[in-house]
């Protein structure tokens, strides 16, 4: 066996999917870029893996050298996979802080024509939970809160971004101000 495989790594998370109840691809993130290098591989791979999963009764899978967690909710399927010598408490610590962060911003109706209306959202959730393959963060609160969503905002419309940018302009200049006055009355001193 070789042994840098057996090395432990920051980079646990070779994947991360959302596939519809007929196994179409809803988000997709793979994260090693040697696995499935072209979209066709991923297709194939994410169908296998629904094919193998979506009536059994399982929550973790071993497919193609790979060590697959999933959980379905409604017509959504959430997969996460890493390699075959990965822990599988640690990609279900993924699993389920994807789950209930998304659980959470969609007020819990996690289904497939919510989850596409929110989807800028949804990949907000993905990426501060794994960047790069790598876990940054396993509690749903704490990546809700990062994201700052709320679905009775849009978080990512002209408006929102406008006040958004107004409010620090006007905090910079506030602090500016005070800068000014704090080194006015030194000079004065």
């Amino acid at each position: 066996m070789d042994s840098a495989a057996l090395e432990p790594s920051l980079y646990t998370v070779k994947a991360v999917f959302i596939l519809d109840n007929d196994g179409n691809r809803l988000l997709s993130k793979y994260y090693d870029p040697e696995l499935y290098p072209s979209m066709k591989e991923q297709k194939n791979f994410e169908m296998n893996v629904f094919n193998k999963t979506h009536k059994a009764d399982n929550e973790i899978s071993f497919l193609e050298g790979m060590t697959i967690v999933y959980k379905s909710s409604i017509d959504l399927f959430f997969y996460v996979a890493g390699s075959a010598q990965e822990n599988e408490l640690m990609l279900m610590a993924v699993l389920n802080c994807l789950f209930e962060s998304l659980s959470q911003m969609l007020r819990k109706n996690v289904e497939k024509r919510t989850l596409l209306d929110n989807m800028d959202g949804v990949f907000l959730v993905v990426d501060e939970i794994i960047d790069g393959g790598v876990i940054l963060e396993s509690d749903p609160q704490q990546v809700i809160e990062k994201v700052n969503y709320r679905a009775d905002d849009n978080p990512l419309s002209e408006q929102s971004v406008a006040q958004h940018i107004t409010e620090k302009l006007a905090l910079t200049s506030n602090v500016l101000q005070s800068a000014k006055e704090q080194i006015k009355w030194s000079i004065l001193k």
